[in-house]
C-alpha cells in the first residue's frame, strides 16, 4: 500500500498563521523522510481553523523543503481562478520541482457565497459552466501550449500561448470531486480521479464504479487510476487517539450545524466542551467513517478500506489535535500518526 497526505494547514487556539504553516512544512518533511507518496494542500477560504487559502504558495514552500515526495493541490478550486493563471502557477512549480508536481482540480468554490463572490469580483476567474473546456485548456497551456485564433483589424491571426516558455515537463493533472459529475468527466478525458471520501464517506463506491466503467484511455493514462482519501488520528494507544481526534470532530460538527467557527481547540479544551445534542449526533456519524485508534486498529481499517474500494493508495488527512504544552510551530501528534502508519505499512 502507498500512503499520502492531505493537509488543510490547521490553525489552533494560540497559534499564528506563521506557526501553522511552519508545522505543515515540518510535517511534509517528515512525510518525505518516511516514504509517503504525495503531499497535497486543499483550497479553503475565510475559515479560522484553516490556513490553506493559497495551495500554489504552500506547494512551493514544501517542494523546496523536500527532496522526493510529490507535492500538489487537493485541490485548486478552478471556478475561483483564470485557467491561464492556474496553468502558469503549476508549470512554474513543475520547473521548481521537476517530476514532483500534482495539479488536483475541483469544481466547488471552497468557501461560502460571500467569499466566493469576493474571489470572483477581485480578478479574472473561470466560468463553472465551462469547467470541462477550462480543464482541457490547462492541460494544453501547461504542456506544449495552445494556439488561439484571434480576429484583428488585419484579419484572423493565430496566437501561440504557453504557461512557461520552455517547459521540459508538466504537472500531473487529477480531477477531484464529491459527485458523479467529476467521475464522468475524468473518465471521458482519460484523467486520474479522486472522490472526496474523507469529506462525507457517501457515494464513493458509485463514483468509482462510474469512473472505472466509463474510462476512456488517453495519451496520458492507459487505464483508470484513483485512490482513497480518509481522515486519520493514530496514537500509541486508543484513548490518546480518541482524545486527539475530538477537537477536529467538534470543529466539523460546528460547521455542519451552522455554529460560529473558530480556531481549533486544544485537546484539553475539547475534552471540557459540551457539544450539544445536534453536534453530538453529527460527531457520532462522522466518527464511524474516521480512522481513529491505536496502530493495530488503524492498520486493519486502512486495509479494509483499500480492499473495499480496490485501491493501492490511501491519502490521509491527519487530524490529531495538539496539547497546550506542545510547540506552536510543530504538530507532534500529526507527525506521530504518519510515523506509526509508515512503520507498519511502508516498511
Amino acid at each position: 500500500m502507498r500512503l499520502s497526505v492531505l493537509d488543510l494547514v490547521p490553525v489552533r487556539a494560540g497559534q499564528t498563521s506563521a506557526d501553522a504553516v511552519a508545522a505543515s512544512v515540518a510535517l511534509a518533511r517528515r512525510a518525505d523522510e518516511l516514504g509517503y507518496t504525495r503531499y497535497w494542500f486543499a483550497e479553503h477560504h475565510n475559515m479560522p481553523a484553516v490556513a490553506s487559502a493559497a495551495p500554489p504558495v504552500l506547494i512551493a514552500a514544501v517542494a523546496t523543503a523536500t527532496t522526493r515526495i510529490r507535492v500538489g493541490s487537493g485541490g485548486v478550486m478552478l471556478p475561483n481562478h483564470a485557467p491561464l493563471v492556474v496553468a502558469e502557477q503549476f508549470a512554474t512549480l513543475e520547473a521548481i520541482a521537476p517530476g514532483r508536481i500534482d495539479l488536483g482540480i475541483g469544481r466547488a468554490p471552497g468557501s461560502d457565497p460571500v467569499v466566493t463572490a469576493l474571489l470572483r469580483s477581485s480578478g479574472p476567474t473561470s466560468d463553472v459552466d465551462r469547467f470541462e473546456q477550462n480543464v482541457r485548456d490547462i492541460q494544453a497551456l501547461a504542456g506544449d501550449g495552445a494556439t488561439l485564433s484571434l480576429r484583428t483589424a488585419e484579419g484572423p491571426r493565430d496566437y501561440e500561448v504557453r504557461a512557461t516558455p520552455a517547459a521540459a515537463g508538466e504537472p500531473e493533472l487529477w480531477l477531484l470531486g464529491s459527485s458523479d459529475y467529476s467521475a464522468r468527466l475524468a473518465a471521458r478525458l482519460g484523467l486520474p480521479y479522486v472522490f472526496a471520501h474523507h469529506f462525507s464517506g457517501e457515494g464513493t463506491a458509485q463514483a468509482l464504479a462510474i469512473y472505472r466503467g466509463e474510462f476512456r484511455p488517453s495519451e496520458r493514462l492507459a487505464a483508470p487510476r484513483t485512490f482513497l482519501t480518509a481522515n486519520a488520528v493514530v496514537a500509541d494507544d486508543a484513548a490518546e487517539a480518541e482524545a486527539r481526534a475530538r477537537r477536529a470532530l467538534l470543529n466539523m460538527a460546528r460547521l455542519r450545524t451552522g455554529q460560529p467557527l473558530r480556531a481549533l481547540d486544544t485537546v484539553e479544551t475539547a475534552a471540557r466542551e459540551e457539544a450539544g445534542a445536534a453536534a453530538d449526533a453529527v460527531i457520532e456519524r462522522m466518527r464511524d467513517r474516521w480512522i481513529i485508534g491505536d496502530l493495530a486498529t488503524a492498520t486493519r481499517r486502512l486495509r479494509e478500506l483499500a480492499t473495499r474500494f480496490e485501491v493501492d493508495e490511501v491519502m490521509l488527512a491527519p487530524g490529531a489535535g495538539a496539547r497546550e504544552a506542545e510547540p506552536a510551530d510543530r504538530a507532534p501528534a500529526r507527525e506521530r500518526t504518519l510515523e506509526l502508519l509508515a512503520a507498519e505499512l511502508l516498511g
